[in-house]
């Protein structure tokens, strides 16, 4: 495997076709061979299996927000804990033992244990499911802020040294990181509302229910998970 991602971070230093899709292989592998990743997609999941979710279109646009929000927080953190001279991502054992709550909180949720505001009334839920989507986001990237520069690490160190010469190829080889990192996470939200579709599935048909239960688990280990790696 390190062979490989060695192969990896030579050929985003190649010429520019095959540096681009490098980048976005990158982005892809952060999240599908990163554990604390690979809990957005159950997070995501769930979210979206309890939603009243009618299309893809919408299903799309609530993977969107909330992969953007990860995104965001992600540059947020990266800028702040740069400036004040720590490891990149590094927000702190208490702030990890809080996401992890939050987390087991969400499974528990999504167990059907404890409720949620977007889930207490109908009324403004399709602005209300974005608005959580963009948010859940924003609090998942701080939980992956650690796990996340470990794995861009390469990626940094290669955009620098372009951007020393041509500042907007650096720029978009991380743009084209950030859209792979987020492909996984939006392909797998919206693929939800279509297996609903085309198995008819309602928010309260069993399947239904035992998908969320599942993702609901899986969450929760991604919050033990947090606990286990805190520093």
């Amino acid at each position: 495997m390190s062979s490989f991602f060695e192969t990896l971070t030579h050929a985003i230093e190649s010429a520019a076709p095959l540096a681009v899709a490098a980048a976005f292989a990158w982005g892809v592998l952060s999240v599908v061979l990163s554990p604390c990743h690979l809990a957005s997609i159950p997070l995501i999941v769930a979210f979206i299996a309890e939603q009243q979710v009618t299309s893809v279109r919408r299903a799309f646009a609530i993977s969107t927000l909330f992969a953007g929000g990860i995104l965001f927080t992600i540059g947020v953190i990266g800028a702040i804990t740069a400036s004040l001279g720590r490891v990149l991502g590094d927000v702190g054992a208490i702030v990890n033992y809080a996401l992890a709550l939050i987390f087991v909180f969400l499974g528990l949720h999504f167990l059907g244990v404890a409720p949620l505001p977007w889930s207490s009334s109908p009324r403004g839920s399709s602005r209300r499911g974005l608005l959580g989507a963009f948010i859940l986001g924003l609090v998942f990237g701080i939980g992956v802020g650690p796990c996340t520069f470990a794995y861009m690490a390469p990626m940094l160190a290669v955009a620098f040294k372009v951007a020393s010469t041509s500042w907007w190829y650096g720029v978009l080889l991380l743009l084209v990181y950030g859209v792979g990192h987020c492909s996984v996470i939006i392909v797998a939200g919206a693929s939800v509302q279509r297996v609903q579709r085309t198995l008819q599935w309602s928010q309260d048909a069993p399947a239904a229910a035992l998908l969320r239960r599942t993702c609901g688990v899986l969450v929760i280990l991604g919050g033990l998970y947090l606990i286990t790696t805190a520093p």
